[in-house]
């Protein structure tokens, strides 16, 4: 059996990564031998679509469960829909993680635990106003090294 954690580093003793879709790294686990491999979280970066691409990418690996922090609804129906059980709202040390699911101690998750684009940051309630003092004074001489390769049309003549 085969389980995937979101986490903050690439081994057993690194933190749960809380994002699902947008963690650092994925640390896939057999839990017979306790051998492991971590992979980059390749979506992370994504602007759309993190929380799917990064439930193909687990299911891709043949795990049985996920654990993690927050995991979106679309995320959440991804794992679903690929028989994967998804153990959310979880958080500390990945070894420990281990030890609890192994003892039986963790609940599945029924449903996503966080909102839709939760990891993107586009629903924050910042105030920035953008009122910086920059004067743009910059000390170019306008010593350009164009080289002037243009086609120029006929003069009159």
């Amino acid at each position: 059996m085969q389980i995937a954690i979101s986490s903050e580093g690439n081994e057993l003793n690194a933190r749960l990564d809380p994002r699902f879709g947008r963690c650092r790294w994925f640390l896939v686990v057999d839990l017979n031998d306790m051998s492991f491999e971590a992979f980059t979280n390749e979506s992370a970066a994504l602007g759309g679509g993190a929380g799917i691409q990064a439930a193909q990418f687990v299911a891709s690996k043949g795990v049985d469960a996920v654990i993690t922090g927050w995991c979106g609804p679309n995320a959440a129906q991804a794992l679903n829909a690929a028989g994967i059980k998804l153990y959310a709202d979880q958080s500390g040390k990945v070894s420990d993680l281990i030890d609890q699911y192994k003892s039986g101690r963790m609940t599945a998750a029924v449903e996503a635990n966080a909102p839709l684009h939760a990891g993107t940051g586009s629903r924050g309630m910042g105030g920035g106003r953008g009122m910086g003092g920059g004067r743009g004074m910059g000390g170019g001489r306008g010593l350009g090294g164009g080289r002037g390769m243009g086609r120029g049309g006929q003069g009159a003549t």
